[in-house]
This record gives structure tokens, C-alpha cells and sequence, in this order.
């Protein structure tokens, strides 16, 4: 069985893993309030949604009662 002459460096490793390293999250804003969501996602703050284009929850009425 094949087995490493040498040790791997700390460098040739943290080459090897780059494409590990955490990436940013995605993020988009609503188009009525601006507030910043998550693409694909009603807005907490107002009930929009960004892909139908159309209040989906109607805000005004869940906090009445």
C-alpha cells in the first residue's frame, strides 16, 4: 500500500482545502420596505414577497388581534 514519503506541509494542505473556507449568505431586499430578507422569502416586516410580487400575509390584520 502507497504510503507518504514526507509530511504534508501546513501550506500544501491549507492549498488543498481553499475551497472549504466558509462563503457569504446571499441576501436581497424587499421591494416595498427595503428591509434586507432572504431571496425567496416572505419580508417578516411587511408580508411581501419578492417573487410573486403580492402581499402574502396581511400584517395589519395579525396585529390586531
Amino acid at each position: 500500500m502507497a504510503v507518504p514519503k514526507r509530511r504534508t506541509s501546513a501550506s500544501r494542505k491549507g492549498m488543498r482545502r481553499s475551497h472549504h473556507g466558509l462563503k457569504p449568505k446571499g441576501h436581497a431586499y424587499c421591494d416595498r420596505c427595503a428591509d434586507p430578507i432572504k431571496p425567496h422569502f416572505l419580508c417578516a416586516k411587511c408580508g411581501w414577497s419578492n417573487v410573486q410580487k403580492r402581499e402574502l400575509v396581511n400584517m395589519e390584520a395579525k396585529t390586531e388581534g
